[in-house]
């Protein structure tokens, strides 16, 4: 029997968040000790549940990949019984967590200075679209808004190339780590004063925080920073698929390529390519030159000659590729989980490896509700109580 303790061991969370942010949060947490208590609408659940169709109805792939380690409670928290039995739970949790929209969980009588008073050391800590305050508080936090309105969407390689969507949701994901680290350092205040504080994390400020380098520089110098629009920098098809190719971080890393590629001399030794101003001036004819090479050749053919000049390089990976790797399974990076109607069902693990204390499996996730009388019971509800509950549809 495992007798570790976690770091979080102990930590309790009342979570309230739903979709991607939050509930990436609240997992890291649990992943790492933390007693994470989700609570959910009765009948639909977190919208993660039902985001994209699944044979499985509200039991499935993106259901699970972020809310392992969690147990569900279903409540109407509409009715009195429920906001109730909620406040019950804050009393003797630690932690708090909601990714509604700024003003939600005031108006639904969960805001920080409501579960305050029922519980001082109470960590609230919310993730919003834009902040609690501002000209766009008011409106619903998404990633691709995210993206279009920090700058992220419309920075791309070059103005020819048309505006687009990223298609991973970078703005929910950095959010919700942001939430783990502010909820993080106020335990680590709490421990050292017992005191208790509210944590407010906005998309919006993740996002523009994520560009800090691209910010200084705009704000600064009026210059652009624009890792894709580097000159030497860029995405080419091979015979047999794509090699990423990074030309930077060397004395003469023009020299370098013209070699890996087998030009037959070296541009930089030309005056229109000797200087950083003058390959980006010129960079359409270099990528339509690198182009051409690369269309000549396999992907490992160039990727050998690119390494062996010492070049950053990579194979464009699908998805399918990424995580059969080698390297995806020597990082511990994928996880097998008893799913009680599924059976052995695939995630990804954490990538935060600890030595003495490393994350781990030790829930599924759950039904929906499918801890209501354990975890209620746990705050004192004796059987008569929550069958009265259950009756009344406050418990599902």
């Amino acid at each position: 029997m495992n007798t570790r303790r976690l770091p979080l061991d102990g930590v309790v969370v009342v979570d309230f968040t739903q979709v991607y942010a939050g509930p990436s949060c609240t997992q890291m947490l649990g992943d790492f000790g933390a007693d994470v208590i989700k609570i959910e609408r009765p009948g639909t659940g977190d919208l993660s549940r039902t985001s994209f169709p699944d044979e499985a109805g509200l039991d499935n792939p993106v259901f699970w990949s972020i809310n392992r380690n969690k147990r569900s409670v279903s409540l109407d928290t509409r009715t009195e019984e429920g906001k109730q039995a909620v406040l019950d739970l804050v009393a003797r949790a630690d932690v708090v967590t909601s990714n509604f929209r700024a003003g939600v969980m005031d108006r639904i009588g969960f805001g920080y200075e409501a579960l305050r008073a029922v519980n001082p050391r109470v960590i609230w800590a919310s993730a919003t679209g834009f902040g609690e305050k501002g000209p766009y508080a008011h409106k619903g936090g998404q990633d691709i808004l995210t993206q279009a309105y920090t700058g992220v969407m419309w920075r791309r390689a070059s103005d020819d190339t048309p505006v687009s969507i990223y298609p991973t949701s970078l703005c929910d994901y950095t959010t919700g780590m942001h939430m783990v680290q502010g909820i993080l350092l106020a335990l680590l205040h709490r421990e050292r004063t017992g005191e208790g504080q509210k944590v407010e994390i906005a998309m919006y400020d993740s996002i523009l925080h994520m560009q800090m380098q691209e910010a200084a520089t705009r704000m600064n110098r009026g210059a652009e920073i624009n890792w894709a629009a580097m000159p030497l920098t860029g995405a080419f098809q091979t015979t047999d698929g794509a090699v990423v190719m990074v030309g930077a971080f060397k004395q003469n890393p023009l020299r370098d390529i013209c070699a890996a590629l087998e030009i037959g001399e070296d541009l930089s030794l030309r005056p229109e390519y000797a200087t950083p101003k003058g390959q980006q001036r010129h960079r359409p004819e270099l990528r339509r030159l690198f182009a051409e090479r690369f269309a000549t050749g396999t992907t490992a053919h160039w990727m050998k000659r690119l390494e062996a000049q010492d070049l950053l390089c990579a194979p464009v990976r699908t998805m399918e590729e990424a995580l059969r790797d080698e390297q995806t399974i020597v990082n511990g990076m994928i996880v097998e989980m008893e799913h009680p109607v599924e059976g052995s069902v695939r995630v990804l693990g954490n990538p935060v490896h600890l030595s003495a204390t490393p994350a781990e499996v030790r829930r599924v996730p759950p039904g929906l509700g499918a801890h209501g009388d354990e975890v209620l019971g746990e705050a004192g509800y004796d059987a008569a109580r929550l069958r009265a509950l259950r009756e009344a549809g406050v418990l599902r």
